[in-house]
């Protein structure tokens, strides 16, 4: 989940977002929200760049500076850092799988609350769409970079250490199997309950 945020999430003491900001991430939100609207009604690979830009009454250079490939588009947004920021709040003697646990659920309920329908359709694309899937592990990958330098920071050893590495791919991973289930499951069941059971496994050692 990953980058301006006017949300709670935002770490206390983080500058107020300016004027030009808050116009980039509104374009960013509109682009954003054609695109989907378009997916939607006539499928993700029949809907070319132009006519989204069309849509978001912005032109096609405008959609590429603000994202650079069509999967982009589905897969950035204004969360994009939202789990090291959090992370960095969370108390440093606090389990990192606790940690985790709390900064995910508290961005899923913001995202949810913010639009539920925008967060069902991109967990379904990132299913259904094999480019959609293959970015998502560049960007999975690049998160746990992140996660790992956070868990650095928080245990003093060296940010490419093998440990830290395969615990923030094992937490990442976990969450995004939670949340392929909540979409598969047709929803019924709490995204943030999901959450919590996806950690408690974790928790526990990865045993049944």
């Amino acid at each position: 989940m990953v980058s301006a945020r006017t949300s709670a999430t935002t770490p206390p003491g983080t500058p107020k977002v300016g004027l030009r900001e808050r116009k980039k991430i509104q374009t960013r939100q509109a682009i954003r929200r054609a695109a989907y609207r378009l997916f939607e009604e006539q499928g993700y690979d029949a809907t070319p760049i132009d006519q989204i830009a069309e849509a978001a009454d912005v032109s096609p250079s405008t959609v590429f500076r603000y994202f650079p490939t069509k999967e982009d588009i589905v897969l950035t947004d204004e969360y994009d850092t939202v789990l090291e920021a959090g992370l960095r709040t969370r108390p440093a003697d606090e389990p990192m799988v606790e940690s985790m646990r709390r900064v995910t659920v508290e961005a899923l309920r913001e995202i949810a609350a913010a639009d539920r329908g925008e967060l069902v359709q991109r967990i379904r694309l990132i299913r259904e769409v094999p480019a959609i899937r293959g970015r998502t592990a560049e960007n999975t990958a690049r998160d746990a970079a992140l996660i790992s330098a956070v868990l650095a920071e928080r245990t003093g050893r060296p940010a490419g250490d093998l440990e830290l590495r395969v615990i923030s791919a094992a937490i990442l991973a976990a969450l995004q199997e939670a949340m392929l289930n909540w979409v598969e499951g047709g929803e019924s069941a709490e995204l943030e309950a999901l959450i919590d059971q996806t950690m408690d496994v974790l928790a526990r050692g990865l045993t049944l």
